[in-house]
C-alpha cells in the first residue's frame, strides 16, 4: 500500500460511550429544571401576597358588592338588610349628566397635572446635568424636602399664598404696573380653583419626577451624545434621537403612576375647599365621596369608586402593553 492510499484511507468512526462522571447528568443549557426550584420565589412573595390580599382585597370585594346593593343610613345601622340593585346603580350614574360633567373635568385636570409635571420635571432633571455638584446637591434638598412635605401642610400653605384678602400672590402680582389684584378670589370661579389646585398637585409630584429622571440620565451613554454631536446633530436633535429612546422605559413608567395618582385626587380638593368641594370643583373621588358619605347613598358612591378603578385599569393594560413593546424591541 503506498502513502497516499494510507493518507486516503476512511477511518471507521469511533462510537463514543454514554458520558459518566459529575455531570454526566447535568441539563443542556436552556433547559428548565425539573425539580421543585421554581416554587421558591412563590414560597418567599407568600407573605407580601397575603398581606395584599388582606389590606387591597378585602376592601375591593367589599367595594363590588355595595355597587351592586342598595345600602343607605338604615341599612348601615343594622335596621335593614341590604337589598339587591342589580346594575340600577351604574345605570343611574351613568344616565345622570353631571356625572359625565365630572368624568370630563377629572380627565381635564388628570391631563393638565400629567403633562405639566412631566414637562417641569424633564426640564429641570436636564438642567441638574448641567450645574455644580453642590447647587445639584442643594437643590436635590430642596426636592427632597418638598417631596416630603405632607399634604395637608403643602395645602394649607397653597391657601395661604392664594388668599383673596392676605396672599402672598395677589401682592406680588399688584406689583407690577398696571396689575390690581387685591382681594381677587381665585376660587370664585371652578377653572381657576382648579388650577390652583393643579399647580398644587404638580408642586408634590415634580421632585418624584426630577429625581427619577435624573437617575435615569446618569444612563445616558456620552459617547453616543458626542456622535450624534459630530453627526450635526443639536441640543434638541441630541435630547430626541439619544436621550429620549433611552428614557422611553422611565417615562411611560413616570406617566403611568401620574394619571394614577392625579386620578386619585382627593384630599387636595377636600382641604382647599374647608371640606365641601362646590359642583365645580368635583373630580370622580371627591363626587364618590359625597354621595357616599354626604347624601349616605353608600351604593352608588361604590359604584362611581367603581367605575374609577375599572378606568385606572385602563390605564394600567396601556402602560402593560407599551412595556411589553419596549421589551420586545430591545
Amino acid at each position: 500500500m503506498s502513502a497516499a492510499d494510507t493518507t486516503t484511507a476512511k477511518v471507521p468512526p469511533v462510537r463514543q460511550s454514554p458520558p459518566s462522571g459529575p455531570g454526566a447528568g447535568a441539563p443542556k443549557p436552556g433547559k428548565k429544571p425539573t425539580n421543585g426550584a421554581g416554587g421558591i420565589p412563590w414560597l418567599l412573595l407568600a407573605p407580601c401576597l397575603l398581606v395584599l390580599l388582606l389590606v387591597l382585597g378585602y376592601p375591593l370585594v367589599r367595594l363590588v358588592t355595595l355597587s351592586f346593593q342598595h345600602f343607605g343610613q338604615p341599612q348601615l345601622w343594622g335596621f335593614q338588610e341590604a337589598e339587591s340593585a342589580g346594575f340600577s346603580n351604574f345605570a343611574e350614574i351613568l344616565a345622570d349628566s353631571e356625572f359625565w360633567t365630572v368624568v370630563l373635568r377629572t380627565v381635564i385636570f388628570t391631563v393638565g397635572a400629567v403633562v405639566l409635571t412631566m414637562v417641569l420635571g424633564m426640564l429641570i432633571a436636564l438642567l441638574l446635568q448641567r450645574v455644580s455638584g453642590w447647587v445639584k446637591a442643594l437643590i436635590n434638598i430642596v426636592l427632597v424636602a418638598s417631596w416630603g412635605m405632607p399634604i395637608i401642610v403643602a395645602t394649607a400653605i397653597f391657601k395661604w399664598l392664594f388668599d383673596a384678602d392676605y396672599g402672598v400672590l395677589n401682592w406680588l402680582l399688584s406689583r407690577l404696573p398696571g396689575v390690581d389684584m387685591i382681594g381677587h378670589n381665585w376660587f370664585a370661579s371652578g377653572p381657576q380653583g382648579l388650577a390652583v389646585i393643579m399647580l398644587l398637585v404638580v408642586w408634590g409630584a415634580v421632585p418624584f419626577v426630577v429625581i427619577t429622571l435624573s437617575a435615569g440620565l446618569t444612563q445616558v451613554p456620552k459617547e453616543l451624545e458626542e456622535a450624534a454631536r459630530l453627526d450635526g446633530a443639536g441640543a434638541w436633535g441630541v435630547f430626541r434621537f439619544v436621550t429620549l429612546p433611552i428614557l422611553k422605559p422611565i417615562i411611560v413608567m413616570l406617566t403611568t403612576l401620574s394619571v394614577i395618582w392625579d386620578m386619585g385626587v382627593f384630599p387636595q380638593v377636600y382641604v382647599m375647599r374647608n371640606g365641601h368641594p362646590e359642583a365645580e370643583f368635583q373630580l370622580l373621588t371627591t363626587y364618590s365621596f359625597d354621595k357616599a358619605f354626604v347624601v349616605n347613598d353608600y351604593g352608588t358612591g361604590s359604584a362611581i369608586a367603581l367605575v374609577t378603578v375599572v378606568l385606572l385599569l385602563g390605564v394600567v393594560a396601556v402602560y402593560m402593553r407599551q412595556m411589553l413593546k419596549i421589551g420586545e424591541v430591545e
